[in-house]
């Protein structure tokens, strides 16, 4: 507080990520409901699908060669693997292997057997991996090498078809030659000149020539390859299991879980963080209360020994007590920003005794005249005491100047209370000249002043406060108060000329609600103790040294004389 509010840093990532995972591990209700419904898929899918098998043959790939022991003959020549595997899946090889499989009694379309059918090229290799599934091991196994036995014949028909174009080509050209050259014969025995020599020499040659390639076409190597991986029948079905399957639901549910999270996060108007609550309401964070069960049925919490909550709002005092814009002053209003105000009633009447152990006068105001409750909730902790001087003597008997209270902390000292009264006009008696008299009291040497008004957002009646109690404490839970609502609370108090000092977070009283709907009988009742009070009654309990506490230090607050 004694420090400007420091934006978050936009550019820490590893904050942000950790701030956000932590945000979406609050919706922990979608988060499960994703794996679940994950779970059940998996499930589902793996009892319902039936069972499919999957028999793989391997062959390998090679090209027509005169000499395959040749030095420097290569394998791949002129083969392209990748126009090799689209053969593979071609409907002229489906049809072969479906012409195949009839003959053995598998009545089955080219087109539907390809469905089936899948062909792969593992790297770096000139083999191709036939892998067929099939409804049961022998139909798998018989259409996989069917298939792959298609190919090869494919293959090495088209080679053949290519011999024999070449082959036919060149005996085109062989014909005219071996005309010309009959010709020539018969001239050369008539007419023995030279020319007519040297041109039948070189027709020779070129027929020579024409067959000799026609010569090396039909000794050529045709094997188109070899199934070196005959396909067998499977075992066991192929596919995922169901323990695959379940993970896979698994990690797939706790993405849609995560998803749902995210955009719930998105579209929630609450408070997602206490970084986002600062941002918000442009203060900072003074303190965040722990739930005790003891709480339920006390509304002191100083002075019951060993209360975390006490020990809380104890160190919330003593921020306020060193920060300068409220030592200045010494008056706080207390509210929250909407509905209940029972929480903020509880941070009023502590903070109140903690003040109290530090050895302040402290008043604390009710100016909840709407619905009052502090005198019956404090019970007999609280005693009648004389009304200040200055009301006896104008005879003013209407709140605040009618009566006051005296409430005893428990081994801390003791607090003035000016309870609230139901009022006909709340905002006459808010704004009248005796509640001007009483804030004034906190000008006083060693006096604080603390005033509980109704929820801001609620009535105006903290709005018309604010003009005398400068500093305003906001008491909300972080799961029920909305972005909007901080921002409106800042501007509404900013614009009424007061500041916000800072936020009390509590934890919400659904848990105690449900405590206090039991009925008596089913109570613990205890002699004393942290859980609960004494004998049935809200009178907290008194025990150990008071000397111990951290309360009993003596805060000198500026402009305070002792």
């Amino acid at each position: 507080m004694t420090h400007p509010i420091r934006p978050a840093d936009d550019h820490d990532e590893p904050a942000l990520l950790r701030d956000q995972f932590r945000q979406l591990l609050r919706y922990r209700a979608l988060l499960v409901t994703g794996v679940v419904l994950g779970l059940l898929g998996g499930g589902l899918l793996a009892l319902s699908g039936d069972d499919t098998y999957t028999s793989t043959g391997e062959v390998q790939v090679r090209s027509a060669t005169s000499d395959p022991f040749a030095t420097g003959a290569s394998a791949d020549k002129g083969i392209n693997i990748g126009s090799e595997r689209q053969t593979a899946v071609s409907d002229t090889v489906g049809d072969l292997a479906a012409a195949t499989l009839l003959k053995k009694g598998d009545d089955v379309t080219g087109r539907k057997l390809l469905t089936g059918l899948q062909v792969t090229n593992p790297p770096n290799t000139l083999t191709l991996r036939f892998s067929y599934t099939g409804d049961t091991p022998e139909q798998a196994r018989s259409r996989a090498e069917a298939l792959a036995n298609a190919y090869l014949a494919h293959r090495k028909a088209r080679t053949e078809e290519s011999i024999d174009n070449m082959a036919d080509g060149y005996r085109a050209q062989l014909k005219p030659l071996e005309e010309k050259r009959d010709l020539l014969e018969e001239r050369t025995g008539v007419d023995a000149a030279d020319d007519v020599s040297s041109a039948r020499a070189n027709i020779i040659v070129s027929i020579s020539e024409l067959s000799r390639k026609i010569s090396e076409l039909g000794a050529l190597d045709t094997t188109p390859g070899y199934l070196n991986k005959k396909p067998v029948a499977p075992t066991e079905p192929s596919g995922a299991g169901l323990p695959l399957l379940l993970g896979l639901g698994a990690v797939v549910g706790l993405a849609l879980g995560l998803l749902l999270s995210w955009v719930r996060l998105v579209f929630d108007p609450a408070v997602r963080s206490p970084r986002e609550l600062v941002r918000s309401l442009g203060a900072p964070l003074l303190g965040t209360l722990p739930r005790e069960r003891a709480a339920a049925g006390a509304l002191l919490a100083i002075g019951r020994s060993g209360s975390r909550l006490a020990e809380e709002y104890r160190a919330v005092a003593f921020r306020l007590a060193y920060d300068p814009s409220f030592a200045e002053r010494r008056r706080l209003l207390v509210t929250a920003p909407r509905g209940d105000n029972a929480a903020a009633s509880a941070a009023a009447v502590n903070l109140a005794a903690a003040f109290a152990e530090m050895g302040r006068d402290v008043l604390l105001v009710e100016a909840d005249l709407r619905t009052p409750s502090l005198a019956r909730d404090l019970g007999p902790a609280a005693h009648e005491v004389r009304p200040p001087r200055w009301a006896a003597d104008e005879g003013d008997r209407t709140w605040p100047a009618g009566g006051r209270s005296n409430v005893d902390v428990p081994g801390s000292g003791a607090f003035a209370l000016v309870a609230g009264v139901t009022a006909d006009n709340v905002p006459r008696a808010l704004t009248s000249a005796s509640v001007g008299r009483i804030v004034a009291e906190a000008d006083q040497p060693g006096a604080v002043v603390i005033v509980l008004a109704p929820p801001v957002l609620s009535y105006a009646d903290a709005v018309a406060l604010v003009d005398r109690v400068e500093g305003v404490m906001i008491v909300c839970d972080p799961r029920e108060v909305h972005r909007s609502d901080l921002e409106r609370i800042r501007e509404i108090i900013s614009a009424s000329g007061g500041s916000v000092l800072g936020a009390l977070l509590h934890p919400g009283r659904g848990r105690l609600r449900r405590e206090e709907r039991r009925p008596k009988s089913s109570r613990r009742r205890t002699g004393g103790g942290p859980d609960g009070p004494a004998s049935g009654e809200n009178a907290p309990e008194i025990g150990g040294d008071p000397a111990e506490t951290m309360g009993l230090r003596s805060v000198t607050l500026p402009g305070a004389r002792r």
